[in-house]
């Protein structure tokens, strides 16, 4: 069916009305400071440059306020894993400080003081040895930690390359193909080739370490290991990875370090297994960055990059750094359960799953097997997120149901359930996303699975308004899609 573009903008500027003279309402309005009884709600307000006239700030306000009220509420964004919540007193730290200039370090000491602080807080966290002289420094999020990880790892190869009388003109960087899309920036961006670890279903989705030593060679500045895929939440394995370099440099003479992509598990994993490798407590990694606004819980806007070592970070990236000196997985598990004993769906992520591993993990896998159902150390280790697809049963059963509807349905009600491809080799699979949030209460995943059951009902009895609902918001997420790709069609 053919169709044709209608300019929303000149249909509306030919509807409206053409008053030739200004009311005394106007007028008077004009002056009251109420914006939806004034001028300015109903003069031409240009939106691609400065008006004439100015208006004041409460009708500015007002309709700001009311054309941004129109994203939505993010407590209802699940596709997020970005913060949406924090206590009164630190929106008043906030507040009270915002307009202190963090770079200028002479004006303001004190705040410098804190940052200090928290990088010694972070590196201590993350089992920085004691003979270690840890730095490191905040940034604006992960994507500007990832830059300043892989930019550390580039000069430092350059460095060792141009000790040894070799050429640094293909310099190149090991991820796995469900990266997040900063990794994908720094290669690009400082010109290293990026060399994809391809996953699938026998991988759990995330690069596995055996196949990623096939793709590294002496030109490889590192690897860069995901602590929580965006995709399912499941952890890269670290230690193995660590002990794959290991036998690599023992049979090649390479040394290749590890940077740990940690933006959503670095505030998570110690809490949730306080006894998991993974940090600077694997002798390879060099280098760790998180997101603050993320598990950290605050807004968003903030990032940490931590090298384990002083001598890890290269001379021309220096400019003023310091010294460095049990979250709840239940409703994600409940979620899962909920979601697979309906029987419409099979649940991807692992977190609901009993802890099982063999060889390095035997004997943690043995002290899971004696820990409470209640504590995180009884399940497989990951974030806190839910993907999900429908079972094949249910295909099976109902083929005129299509899955992306369940996320164009939802999004109706308010709810942002992303439905998308897994990473290439499992493309052919999709699944919906839901990100448990420390804000996401009980009782808004018990809403959840309300609204999701409901839905499918609806959907497997060839509900006519439930089909020809998700099929007008289909289109509408299709161009939401298509202009940030970033949150949809590669999770973010």
């Amino acid at each position: 069916m053919l169709s044709h573009h209608v300019d929303a903008d000149a249909l509306y500027e030919k509807s409206k009305d053409h008053p030739h003279t200004k009311s005394h309402a106007h007028q008077m309005a004009r002056h009251s400071g109420g914006v939806y009884a004034s001028r300015d709600g109903a003069k031409d307000i240009p939106r691609f440059s400065l008006p004439a006239e100015g208006m004041s700030g409460k009708a500015a306000y007002q309709m700001l306020h009311d054309e941004l009220v129109l994203d939505g509420s993010p407590a209802l964004n699940l596709a997020s894993f970005v913060n949406t919540w924090m206590p009164e007193e630190g929106e008043k730290l906030m507040y009270e400080n915002m307009y202190k200039n963090l770079a200028d370090q002479d004006e303001y000491p004190a705040t410098v003081r804190v940052q200090e602080r928290c990088i010694s807080i972070i590196a201590n966290f993350w089992n920085v040895p004691k003979d270690c002289k840890a730095v490191g420094t905040a940034t604006g999020g992960s994507s500007e930690a990832i830059m300043l990880g892989g930019l550390a790892m580039k000069k430092r190869w350059q460095e060792q390359r141009t000790k040894a009388g070799k050429d640094t003109l293909k310099p190149n960087i090991i991820f796995g193909s469900n990266a997040q899309v900063a990794l994908e920036k720094f290669a690009r961006y400082f010109d290293v080739e990026m060399r994809l670890v391809p996953v699938d279903e026998s991988t759990r989705f995330v690069m596995s370490p055996k196949r990623a030593v096939d793709y590294i060679d002496e030109n490889t500045i590192g690897v860069m290991v995901i602590l929580g895929s965006t995709y399912t939440g499941v952890f890269e394995n670290v230690q193995e990875m660590s002990d794959e370099l290991d036998a690599y440099e023992a049979k090649t003479g390479h040394h290749v370090p590890i940077h740990v992509d940690a933006a959503s598990g670095g505030f998570f994993a110690p809490f949730a297994y306080p006894k998991f490798k993974w940090a600077f407590d694997v002798p390879r990694v060099q280098s760790i960055n998180t997101s603050g606004h993320k598990f950290g819980l605050t807004p968003v806007g903030l990032g940490w990059i931590i090298w384990k070592d002083e001598q890890f970070l290269h001379k021309d990236l220096i400019f003023e750094l310091h010294r460095i000196a049990r979250v709840d997985l239940a409703n994600a598990r409940a979620l899962s359960r909920a979601l697979e004993a309906s029987g419409y769906y099979k649940v991807v992520s692992e977190i609901h799953d009993k802890f099982t591993e063999t060889g390095v993990g035997a004997a943690i896998a043995d002290a899971a097997g004696q820990a409470d159902e209640s504590s995180p150390l009884y399940y497989q280790r990951g974030l806190p997120v839910v993907a999900f697809r429908f079972s094949d049963t249910f295909k099976q059963e109902y083929p005129h149901c299509k899955q992306e509807w369940i996320q164009n349905l939802l999004r109706v009600k308010g709810w942002i359930v992303p439905n998308y491809a897994l990473p290439p080799n499992a493309e052919s699979i999709e699944v919906l996303r839901v990100v448990v949030r420390e804000s996401v209460s009980a009782e808004m995943v018990e809403r959840l699975i309300a609204e999701i059951m409901t839905t499918t009902a609806e959907l497997m009895k060839k509900s006519t308004s439930a089909v020809m609902m998700a099929t007008v918001s289909e289109a509408e997420v299709k161009v939401v899609n298509n202009r940030k790709q970033v949150v949809f069609s590669k999770p973010c």
